[in-house]
């Protein structure tokens, strides 16, 4: 008779959450609008760039760093400026985000190996696209001084890899972090409308006297996020690897088994959630208010250990920086059982915590 029951209040929330057109909008559109957003417009690459160059040397090697600017796939045009008045304006009115400086006596000095100095000015109301910009310009006047004085380079030469991700490439990373976001989002949008609804609608009172048990309707209510988050991460398990070419190198199974608790630990924060809210767009601002913070402490928009300390130890409580180190490993960094199961007992303690004090908060609102 338990299985029965729970299978009962499974379906029928299933079919709650599916009947509603705008629940069966939310449920895909979203989620795959994010992707596609996110994958294609939320890039922490810098491309097509403008930089201004003021050259008042004219000579071999200036124009050889020019050319090798011009050259570059990242530099969309390079700006020549006639004056450090129209180098000031050039980066007050935006038009380029840099600008070089070659002095008069620059290839008289590279070619009687005094060295000459590139005067550099970023745009520092983009400081994330000015370093990026920066690391661009010193690896071209890097090139062209290779090309000056091959035997120095040669004593001193450096070899540098990118472990995991050879070619640094922008989607590698923000993909499979992205997949721990969205599971997020769509498990939380789903348990916070719960109860919040059968208020609303008034049908919670049905619920109360009907023959299920605290805890089977509890359960059966915490079900469908995760069943919908089981969903979208398989779909999305599918499309990153095929679509935007991130290799999925670990183990699928940890992955699964991992997935399963992250889900849980956030349908407990969404049944709290739902469990204050007398309305559904009350649960949703909740939902909306607690989903902010949990995708900026989850390392995802930046690294946790450039945090503050406080924040860092906040951090350790979120399961989503937990899940984003395993969604990672496991598409990249070939992460095996053991290692997952090393990320996967924080997440299952999250859950623990996050479903029993749902557990108590949805029995008081049930007596």
């Amino acid at each position: 008779m338990i299985g029965t029951r729970l299978r009962a209040i499974v379906v029928k929330e299933m079919w709650a959450i599916l009947r509603d057109p705008r629940a069966r909008l939310i449920l895909i559109a979203p989620p795959l609008m994010q992707m596609l957003l996110f994958g294609f417009a939320s890039t922490m690459e810098v491309t097509n760039v403008r930089i201004g160059v003021l050259d008042l040397d004219g000579g071999r090697w200036s124009r050889a760093v020019v050319e090798r600017l011009a050259g570059s796939p990242t530099v969309k045009e390079v700006v020549a400026l006639r004056s450090d008045t129209e180098l000031r304006q050039a980066i007050d009115r935006q038009r380029v985000i840099g600008a070089l400086r070659f002095d008069a006596g620059f290839s008289g000095d590279v070619a009687a190996g005094r060295g000459g100095t590139i005067g550099a000015v970023y745009d520092g109301r983009r400081s994330n696209a000015a370093q990026i910009v920066s690391s661009y310009v010193d690896r071209i006047a890097g090139e062209v001084g290779a090309e000056v004085s091959p035997r120095a380079i040669q004593r001193g030469q450096t070899y540098v890899r990118a472990l995991f991700n050879p070619n640094l490439i922008d989607l590698w990373f923000v993909m499979p972090a992205l997949i721990a976001i969205i599971a997020a989002v769509s498990a939380m949008t789903v348990v916070s409308q719960s109860v919040a609804r059968e208020r609303e609608l008034g049908t919670f009172d049905q619920l109360m006297v009907s023959p299920l048990r605290t805890h089977e309707i509890f359960i059966g209510k915490m079900m469908p996020p995760v069943l919908v988050g089981l969903a979208n991460v398989t779909l999305f398990m599918v499309m990153v690897p095929l679509a935007f070419g991130v290799p999925l190198t670990g183990s699928v199974t940890a992955f699964y088994f991992a997935l399963v608790f992250y889900l849980v630990a956030l349908s407990g924060l969404g049944m709290l959630i739902s469990c204050v809210s007398a309305t559904q767009q009350q649960a949703f601002l909740g939902m909306f208010a607690l989903v902010v913070p949990l995708v900026i402490l989850s390392g995802y928009a930046s690294p946790v250990d450039n945090m503050p300390p406080f924040f860092r130890a906040i951090s350790r409580t979120n399961p989503a920086s937990w899940f984003l180190d395993i969604s990672e490993g496991v598409f990249l960094k070939s992460m095996g059982v053991a290692e997952v199961l090393d990320h996967t007992w924080p997440i299952a303690l999250i859950a623990v915590v996050t479903t029993t004090a749902a557990a108590m908060l949805f029995r008081s609102r049930m007596e």
